[in-house]
């Protein structure tokens, strides 16, 4: 192995804006479930499906309608 590299024409991660961040977020248990069996049916992690959701909603410019019942 090399003492030294030289990286000045090396090209840039082009997934660099991608990165994720860590956080902590409380979601109901009836949700949570729900993205867990979405997560056995697709084979994709029930994580993933959340983001993968909240991306969509994000890219669409969604508008959040709250009502109570």
């Amino acid at each position: 192995m090399r003492e030294e590299y030289d990286f000045t024409n090396g090209k840039k991660n082009p997934y660099v804006k991608k990165l994720k961040k860590q956080i902590t977020i409380n979601l109901d248990t009836d949700i949570i479930d729900y993205f867990k069996g979405q997560s056995e049916t697709s084979g994709i992690p029930y994580q993933t499906l959340i983001n993968l959701y909240l991306s969509d909603c994000a890219a669409q410019k969604k508008q959040l309608q709250v009502s109570w019942r």
